[in-house]
Protein backbone atom coordinates (compact mmCIF):
# COMPACT_ATOMS: atom_id res chain seq x y z
CA UNK A 1 0.00 0.00 0.00
CA UNK A 2 1.39 3.41 -0.98
CA UNK A 3 2.40 5.66 1.89
CA UNK A 4 0.82 9.13 2.02
CA UNK A 5 2.97 11.92 0.64
CA UNK A 6 4.01 14.45 3.24
CA UNK A 7 2.65 17.88 2.29
CA UNK A 8 4.85 20.96 2.24
CA UNK A 9 3.75 23.15 5.16
CA UNK A 10 5.36 26.41 6.07
CA UNK A 11 5.41 27.25 9.77
CA UNK A 12 5.69 30.91 10.71
CA UNK A 13 5.19 31.08 14.47
CA UNK A 14 7.66 30.97 17.33
CA UNK A 15 8.94 27.63 18.57
CA UNK A 16 10.92 28.86 21.58
CA UNK A 17 11.28 32.02 23.66
CA UNK A 18 13.21 32.79 26.82
CA UNK A 19 15.46 30.22 28.42
CA UNK A 20 13.39 27.65 30.27
CA UNK A 21 13.60 27.49 34.04
CA UNK A 22 15.04 24.31 35.59
CA UNK A 23 11.59 23.23 36.80
CA UNK A 24 10.16 23.72 33.32
CA UNK A 25 12.91 21.63 31.77
CA UNK A 26 12.23 18.95 34.36
CA UNK A 27 8.51 18.94 33.57
CA UNK A 28 9.22 18.55 29.86
CA UNK A 29 11.63 15.68 30.51
CA UNK A 30 9.43 13.88 33.04
CA UNK A 31 5.83 14.55 31.93
CA UNK A 32 5.51 15.29 28.23
CA UNK A 33 5.93 11.78 26.83
CA UNK A 34 3.30 10.43 29.21
CA UNK A 35 0.76 12.95 27.93
CA UNK A 36 1.21 12.03 24.27
CA UNK A 37 -2.02 11.31 22.36
CA UNK A 38 -0.15 8.71 20.31
CA UNK A 39 1.82 8.84 17.06
CA UNK A 40 0.97 12.17 15.43
CA UNK A 41 4.06 13.51 13.66
CA UNK A 42 5.02 12.39 10.18
CA UNK A 43 8.19 10.86 11.60
CA UNK A 44 6.26 8.76 14.12
CA UNK A 45 3.27 7.99 11.89
CA UNK A 46 4.21 8.14 8.20
CA UNK A 47 1.16 6.07 7.25
CA UNK A 48 -1.08 8.68 8.96
CA UNK A 49 -3.01 6.01 10.81
CA UNK A 50 -5.89 7.54 12.84
CA UNK A 51 -5.52 7.94 16.57
CA UNK A 52 -7.63 5.72 18.82
CA UNK A 53 -9.37 8.44 20.83
CA UNK A 54 -11.70 5.96 22.49
CA UNK A 55 -8.75 4.18 24.05
CA UNK A 56 -6.95 7.44 24.83
CA UNK A 57 -9.80 8.84 26.94
CA UNK A 58 -11.80 5.70 27.81
CA UNK A 59 -14.64 6.63 25.49
CA UNK A 60 -15.13 10.16 26.84
CA UNK A 61 -16.12 13.04 24.53
CA UNK A 62 -13.00 14.72 23.16
CA UNK A 63 -12.31 18.45 22.96
CA UNK A 64 -9.47 20.11 21.06
CA UNK A 65 -7.65 23.33 21.98
CA UNK A 66 -5.70 24.82 19.09
CA UNK A 67 -2.74 26.78 20.45
CA UNK A 68 -3.24 26.71 24.22
CA UNK A 69 -0.77 29.51 25.04
CA UNK A 70 0.20 29.16 28.69
CA UNK A 71 -2.43 26.50 29.35
CA UNK A 72 -4.73 28.38 31.75
CA UNK A 73 -7.90 27.70 29.78
CA UNK A 74 -7.07 24.09 28.97
CA UNK A 75 -6.38 23.15 32.58
CA UNK A 76 -9.47 25.06 33.77
CA UNK A 77 -11.67 23.16 31.32
CA UNK A 78 -10.08 19.83 32.24
CA UNK A 79 -10.67 20.44 35.94
CA UNK A 80 -14.24 21.65 35.37
CA UNK A 81 -15.13 18.81 32.99
CA UNK A 82 -13.58 15.57 34.27
CA UNK A 83 -15.97 13.60 32.05
CA UNK A 84 -14.27 15.01 28.93
CA UNK A 85 -10.84 14.38 27.41
CA UNK A 86 -8.97 17.43 26.09
CA UNK A 87 -6.18 17.44 23.51
CA UNK A 88 -4.04 20.56 23.30
CA UNK A 89 -1.76 21.43 20.38
CA UNK A 90 0.93 24.09 20.83
CA UNK A 91 4.28 24.36 19.01
CA UNK A 92 5.69 27.04 21.34
CA UNK A 93 7.74 24.99 23.79
CA UNK A 94 7.69 27.67 26.51
CA UNK A 95 3.90 27.49 26.50
CA UNK A 96 4.04 23.71 26.67
CA UNK A 97 6.34 23.92 29.69
CA UNK A 98 3.95 26.35 31.41
CA UNK A 99 1.04 24.02 30.74
CA UNK A 100 2.86 21.05 32.25
CA UNK A 101 3.46 22.98 35.45
CA UNK A 102 -0.25 23.86 35.64
CA UNK A 103 -1.24 20.25 35.03
CA UNK A 104 0.95 19.14 37.93
CA UNK A 105 -0.49 21.79 40.21
CA UNK A 106 -4.13 21.07 39.31
CA UNK A 107 -3.72 17.30 39.24
CA UNK A 108 -5.87 16.88 36.14
CA UNK A 109 -5.54 13.60 34.28
CA UNK A 110 -7.96 14.01 31.36
CA UNK A 111 -5.54 15.86 29.10
CA UNK A 112 -3.21 15.03 26.25
CA UNK A 113 -0.58 17.26 24.67
CA UNK A 114 0.90 17.47 21.18
CA UNK A 115 3.77 19.99 21.25
CA UNK A 116 3.70 20.86 17.58
CA UNK A 117 1.65 22.00 14.58
CA UNK A 118 -2.09 21.28 14.80
CA UNK A 119 -2.08 20.42 11.09
CA UNK A 120 -0.25 17.21 11.97
CA UNK A 121 -3.02 16.44 14.44
CA UNK A 122 -5.72 17.04 11.84
CA UNK A 123 -4.07 14.40 9.64
CA UNK A 124 -4.66 11.66 12.22
CA UNK A 125 -7.92 12.67 13.90
CA UNK A 126 -10.73 10.34 12.86
CA UNK A 127 -13.55 11.98 10.95
CA UNK A 128 -16.30 13.43 13.17
CA UNK A 129 -14.41 12.55 16.36
CA UNK A 130 -14.17 15.93 18.16
CA UNK A 131 -17.04 17.30 20.26
CA UNK A 132 -15.73 20.84 20.79
CA UNK A 133 -12.83 22.98 19.58
CA UNK A 134 -11.26 26.18 20.90
CA UNK A 135 -9.22 28.84 19.09
CA UNK A 136 -8.35 31.42 21.72
CA UNK A 137 -6.35 34.57 20.97
CA UNK A 138 -4.58 33.11 17.92
CA UNK A 139 -1.60 34.89 16.40
CA UNK A 140 -3.22 37.88 14.64
CA UNK A 141 -0.66 38.31 11.83
CA UNK A 142 -1.73 41.96 11.56
CA UNK A 143 -0.09 42.84 8.22
CA UNK A 144 -2.45 42.34 5.27
CA UNK A 145 0.09 40.29 3.33
CA UNK A 146 0.25 37.86 6.25
CA UNK A 147 -3.50 37.27 6.66
CA UNK A 148 -3.16 33.99 4.75
CA UNK A 149 -1.12 32.72 7.72
CA UNK A 150 -4.08 33.06 10.07
CA UNK A 151 -5.85 29.97 11.29
CA UNK A 152 -9.20 31.01 9.83
CA UNK A 153 -8.26 30.02 6.28
CA UNK A 154 -9.22 27.08 4.12
CA UNK A 155 -6.03 25.15 4.92
CA UNK A 156 -7.10 24.83 8.57
CA UNK A 157 -10.89 25.11 8.44
CA UNK A 158 -11.43 22.22 6.03
CA UNK A 159 -9.67 19.62 8.22
CA UNK A 160 -11.19 21.14 11.36
CA UNK A 161 -14.67 20.74 9.90
CA UNK A 162 -13.87 17.16 8.97
CA UNK A 163 -12.74 16.33 12.50
CA UNK A 164 -15.69 17.93 14.29
CA UNK A 165 -18.92 16.05 14.89
CA UNK A 166 -22.11 17.51 13.40
CA UNK A 167 -23.64 19.82 15.99
CA UNK A 168 -20.35 20.33 17.82
CA UNK A 169 -19.21 23.77 18.96
CA UNK A 170 -16.24 25.82 17.75
CA UNK A 171 -15.29 28.79 19.95
CA UNK A 172 -13.07 31.64 18.80
CA UNK A 173 -11.82 34.45 21.06
CA UNK A 174 -9.84 37.38 19.70
CA UNK A 175 -9.18 41.03 20.48
CA UNK A 176 -8.33 41.95 16.90
CA UNK A 177 -11.27 43.49 15.01
CA UNK A 178 -9.94 42.50 11.60
CA UNK A 179 -9.53 38.94 12.81
CA UNK A 180 -13.20 39.02 13.84
CA UNK A 181 -14.12 40.19 10.33
CA UNK A 182 -12.10 37.45 8.66
CA UNK A 183 -13.46 34.82 11.04
CA UNK A 184 -17.06 35.78 10.34
CA UNK A 185 -16.40 35.80 6.61
CA UNK A 186 -14.46 32.55 6.36
CA UNK A 187 -15.67 30.12 9.02
CA UNK A 188 -19.28 29.84 7.75
CA UNK A 189 -17.99 28.89 4.28
CA UNK A 190 -16.81 25.55 5.64
CA UNK A 191 -19.91 24.18 7.30
CA UNK A 192 -20.29 26.33 10.41
CA UNK A 193 -23.16 28.47 11.65
CA UNK A 194 -22.51 31.56 13.79
CA UNK A 195 -24.82 31.32 16.79
CA UNK A 196 -24.98 34.98 17.85
CA UNK A 197 -28.46 36.48 18.08
CA UNK A 198 -27.40 39.86 19.47
CA UNK A 199 -24.35 41.91 20.50
CA UNK A 200 -24.25 40.39 23.99
CA UNK A 201 -23.52 37.02 22.43
CA UNK A 202 -20.12 38.15 21.21
CA UNK A 203 -19.35 40.81 23.81
CA UNK A 204 -19.92 38.64 26.87
CA UNK A 205 -17.56 35.75 27.74
CA UNK A 206 -18.87 32.22 27.87
CA UNK A 207 -20.23 31.14 31.23
CA UNK A 208 -17.33 28.71 31.77
CA UNK A 209 -14.66 31.17 30.60
CA UNK A 210 -11.44 31.88 32.45
CA UNK A 211 -9.56 34.98 31.36
CA UNK A 212 -6.09 34.12 30.05
CA UNK A 213 -2.91 36.12 30.30
CA UNK A 214 -3.27 37.02 26.63
CA UNK A 215 -6.69 38.46 27.27
CA UNK A 216 -5.47 40.42 30.28
CA UNK A 217 -2.72 41.92 28.11
CA UNK A 218 -5.30 42.92 25.50
CA UNK A 219 -7.47 44.58 28.14
CA UNK A 220 -4.52 46.49 29.57
CA UNK A 221 -3.72 47.77 26.10
CA UNK A 222 -7.29 48.87 25.46
CA UNK A 223 -8.40 46.18 22.99
CA UNK A 224 -11.88 44.65 23.18
CA UNK A 225 -12.27 40.85 23.38
CA UNK A 226 -14.78 39.18 21.08
CA UNK A 227 -16.27 35.77 21.82
CA UNK A 228 -17.56 33.99 18.72
CA UNK A 229 -19.47 30.72 18.88
CA UNK A 230 -20.05 28.51 15.84
CA UNK A 231 -21.86 25.21 15.41
CA UNK A 232 -20.71 22.54 12.97
CA UNK A 233 -23.63 21.85 10.67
Amino acid sequence: MTQPTRPHRNFYGRLKGKTLKPAQRRHLAEDLDGLSPGPVSWEDNPARDPLDLGALFDGKPVWLEIGFGGGEHMVHQAATNPDVGIIGCEPYINGVAMLLGKIRKAGVENVSVYPNDVRDMFDVLPEASIDRAFLLYPDPWPKSRHHRRRFVTEEHLVPLARALKPGSIFRVATDIEDYVRQTLEEVPKFGFEWLAEGPADWRRPWDDWISTRYEQKALREGRVPHYLTFRRQ
